[in-house]
């Protein structure tokens, strides 16, 4: 689904042809700020929001992306007003209704990370429904954390692990980074090469915070919702120009040579 200006599609080549991130996760950061400024209800923000996650997944595919993971609802998001919640959870209806089908017919399989017990039935059954009609897409996979915490998922894995371990099914000499990752509601999918997130803030906020370790971070001033397919090839190419050493020693020329590559 290639779309944009001239400019951008040059952009999406180079950055295809560099150092393309399989994985990117995405903290989805000031909508209610960006309505706010523009003396709209939050709501507004909200809906905008979801407009800029279609062309971020549209991006995505472009740019040749395996994984894209989506900070949607966080489980400290209950705390907002009852109103709000409610209008998110319609746009997350609205969206999946909307949009599944799309996202199916261009082969993108939905997974979803986060507690689901404690949600209503509905809404659980869209999740379901989402996940087992992509189930078998292989373009890209679009994760979905709602409802998710990376500290209660860590917890998590860890009290099923220790019941592994007290029923004499894991010896706890055996366990590993892998062993203690395949716990994880991430079990299966890449860890993040790449962190973005919008509105100028600079915290992961309880997100992906053990897949993260060695991700590079790429924070934006804008809000989300004025997040575009300039932006996110801004944020690609920034990614390919840097040096990921994961605690070695790197190449100090690798910079210039992408610098070389892109620029005229």
């Amino acid at each position: 689904m290639p779309e944009g200006t001239t400019q951008e599609r040059e952009t999406a080549g180079k950055i295809r042809a560099a150092d393309v991130p399989a994985h990117v996760g995405v903290i989805m950061d000031g909508n209610g700020r960006w309505a706010a400024s523009r003396g709209l209800p939050r709501i507004e923000g909200h809906r905008r929001g979801v407009e800029a996650l279609r062309a971020a997944v549209r991006a995505a595919l472009d740019f040749g992306l395996d994984y894209l993971t989506v900070y949607s609802f966080s489980v400290e998001n209950w705390s907002r007003p009852v109103e709000e919640v409610t209008d998110l959870m319609g746009l997350l209806k609205r969206f999946i209704r909307n949009d599944l089908k799309e996202l199916h017919k261009v082969g993108v399989r939905v997974r979803i990370i986060g507690v689901r017990e404690s949600l209503s039935p509905d809404i659980r059954a869209l999740l379901d429904e989402a996940e087992d009609l992509t189930r078998d897409n292989t373009r890209m996979t679009l994760v979905v954390a709602f409802n998710y915490g990376s500290r209660q998922e860590i917890a998590g894995a860890a009290r099923a692990i220790a019941r592994k371990v007290a029923q004499g099914l894991i010896d706890p000499e055996t366990i590993d980074e892998q062993c203690f990752a395949s716990y994880l509601d991430t079990a299966g999918i890449p860890d993040p090469d790449l962190i973005i997130r919008t509105s100028g803030e600079q915290r992961l906020s309880n997100f992906l915070l053990w897949q993260a370790a060695y991700a590079e971070f790429v924070f934006l001033p804008l809000h989300w919702p004025d997040f575009d397919r300039q932006a996110f090839a801004s944020a690609l190419t920034e990614f390919a120009s840097r040096e990921r050493r994961f605690g070695g020693v790197g190449s100090p020329s690798k910079k210039q040579r992408f610098l070389d590559r892109i620029l005229p």
